[in-house]
């Protein structure tokens, strides 16, 4: 692990939530319309998960986690971000078939329908799948917002380094590998099983 880093992912609230609660260890990325290169690759394989709000997040996750995003979106502030889980992403996998979707399904918080909608958006049909490993600092560190941070791209410079020591993993290593394990046999059964 870094000892320290200012690169930071946007993933909305109501996912880093679910990344910091141990529910899930998957992110599933197509990428924003200003995303450098004009797509979304992974150029960072460790990094801070900043929080973001999102108008259409709650009709784009399951029923169960509606109430989530409306409790984060009224605690938000619109003058300072917590950064309290930082990533390493163990595994990331490309997927261009649509297969592996409902087979992912229970194992993150996004609709099949919000997935489905975003491997086929775009020029190019896919998308990419980052097994991460989560880890907390016990209390979040708050940075001031920047404009830099703004706009439909996911990786962010922040103004400082943000040291990674005093960290805890979400999951202990037996939970965090037989959830790598299982996502990597979802993901990959598939292609597998179509090609």
């Amino acid at each position: 692990m870094q000892a320290s880093t200012n690169i930071a992912f946007k993933e909305w609230a109501v996912v880093v939530d679910a990344l910091g609660r141990g529910e899930q260890c998957l992110i599933l990325r197509k990428g924003g319309i200003r995303e450098k290169r004009g797509a979304f690759h992974v150029d960072h394989r460790e990094f801070w998960l900043l929080p973001t709000q999102y108008h259409e997040a709650e009709r784009s996750v399951i029923p169960a986690k509606r109430p989530v995003v409306r409790e984060l979106a009224a605690q938000a502030t619109t003058d300072r971000i917590p950064f309290q889980y930082y990533a390493v992403a163990e595994q990331v996998v490309t997927l261009d078939d649509p297969g592996p979707i409902a087979a992912l399904q229970g194992r993150h918080v996004w609709t099949e329908q919000v997935l489905r909608d975003r491997f086929e958006f775009g020029r190019e049909r896919g998308l990419h799948a980052l097994i991460v490993r989560v880890y907390r600092r016990s209390d979040p560190v708050w940075l001031p917002t920047s404009e830099s941070y703004g706009g439909c791209k996911s990786w962010v410079e922040l103004k400082q380094p943000l040291a990674t020591d005093n960290l805890a993993p979400v999951l202990d290593d037996a939970a965090f590998d037989k959830e790598r394990d299982e996502l990597m046999e979802r993901l990959t059964h598939h292609a597998l099983a179509h090609s």
